[in-house]
C-alpha cells in the first residue's frame, strides 16, 4: 500500500473500494495511465492514509483500495478536477462498482480478502 500524508492509526478510518471493468481491452492502457497519474500525488493528498491500485488484465478489471481519515477527505479527492475529468472520459467505457465502509481496525490483507463480498453487498443495496 502506498502511504499518504496521514499516518496509520488505531482510530477509525474510511475505506473506499472501487473496481472497474473495461468494455474493451484497448481502453486498459489509458485507464491504467490515468490511475497511476492520479496516484503520483498521493503523498500530499489531504486526509489520505494509503492506496493500493490493482489490475487484472485478463479480466479487463482493476481498481483501487484507498484509506482515508474521513469521508470528507474522500469526497474532496473525488471532486478534484483531474479525477472528475478522468471519470467523465472513461464513464462510457467501463462498468464501475464500489463499496465504502468505516473500520477502527484496518488491515490491508483483510480488506483485500473481503473485496468481492464487499462489492457484491454494495450492489445489492
Amino acid at each position: 500500500m502506498t502511504p499518504g500524508p496521514v499516518p496509520p492509526t488505531d482510530g477509525a478510518v474510511v475505506v473506499s473500494l472501487t473496481e472497474f471493468k473495461a468494455r474493451r481491452f484497448r481502453d486498459l492502457p489509458g485507464i491504467v495511465c490515468e490511475g497511476v497519474g492520479l496516484s503520483r500525488g498521493w503523498w500530499a493528498m489531504p486526509g489520505a492514509v494509503g492506496v493500493l491500485l490493482y489490475l487484472d488484465p485478463a479480466r479487463k478489471t482493476g481498481g483501487s483500495l484507498s484509506v482515508w481519515a474521513s469521508e470528507d477527505d474522500l469526497r474532496r479527492f473525488v471532486a478534484l478536477p483531474r479525477h472528475v475529468a478522468v471519470m467523465r472520459r472513461y464513464r462510457s467505457r467501463v462498468r464501475v462498482r464500489s463499496a465504502l465502509w468505516q473500520t477502527a481496525d484496518f488491515r490491508t490483507a483483510d480488506a483485500w480478502a473481503q473485496r468481492h463480498e464487499r462489492l457484491a453487498a454494495a450492489e445489492d443495496r
